[in-house]
């Protein structure tokens, strides 16, 4: 591989700035700048008219409005071209009464996809991979997930990660496993031998050890 594919294909960090586009879409040309304070569910699906991402666009369709009221916008992205992404989504509304009303980036030239390491060799080099980038309202890349081309994402984990990260950002805490909001969240670990012995008789916050405690929120 030359070194300009090593760049073109070097993934995003999680905390580092989400590479900027500008791309095509089926609602018109977009650029990643467009959505500056808003968050960015940026996804990408293997190929237009096939039925596990057919699945999945309805499924994401089905957060979206969630996603609105957490100030999170959607983005969907294939190497298909914007006529063929118009007709996918007016097939889905036909055959499944879902109405897309997410933008779909045509990356014909790849250009997203290889600024965002979406394309996996090993699968495919024609296709984009399942991925997701959640992108916070800094344009800073928060989460990175992928799924293998054969299997469907779990939607829902999509959301709550956003709702995850928003409440971590706010509350400065950190989510425990499996954790829903509502639930009791964790709070950073003291940093010094007073801070610990302080936190095990603060009635605020329940802890296991000095190191493990949780709180409500």
């Amino acid at each position: 591989m030359t070194e300009e594919n090593n760049v073109q294909q070097t993934l995003p960090r999680i905390g580092s700035p989400a590479p900027q586009f500008t791309a095509p879409t089926t609602h018109g040309e977009i650029n990643l700048s467009d959505y500056e304070g808003k968050w960015v569910v940026l996804f990408s699906h293997p190929s237009d008219f096939t039925p596990v991402c057919t699945t999945e666009f309805v499924a994401f369709q089905g957060i979206s409005e969630d996603l609105a009221a957490l100030n999170a916008e959607l983005i969907g992205l294939s190497i298909d071209s914007v006529p063929s992404h118009i007709a996918w989504v007016r097939n889905i509304e036909k055959n499944f009464d879902v109405k897309i009303t997410f933008p779909v980036i045509a990356d014909i030239t790849m250009d997203v996809a290889n600024k965002y390491g979406m394309i996996m060799p090993g699968e495919s080099s024609t296709e984009t991979s399942r991925a997701v980038f959640v992108i916070d309202d800094k344009q800073i890349v928060r989460a990175i997930i992928y799924y293998p081309s054969a299997n469907g994402r779990n939607i829902p984990e999509v959301l709550r990660i956003v709702k995850a990260l928003q409440t971590s950002d706010e509350h400065a805490v950190a989510t425990p496993a499996n954790w829903e909001p509502g639930e009791r969240v964790i709070v950073p670990p003291a940093k010094t031998q007073a801070g610990a012995e302080e936190r095990m008789n603060d009635d605020t916050i329940q802890c296991k050890d000095f190191y493990f405690c949780t709180k409500e929120i």
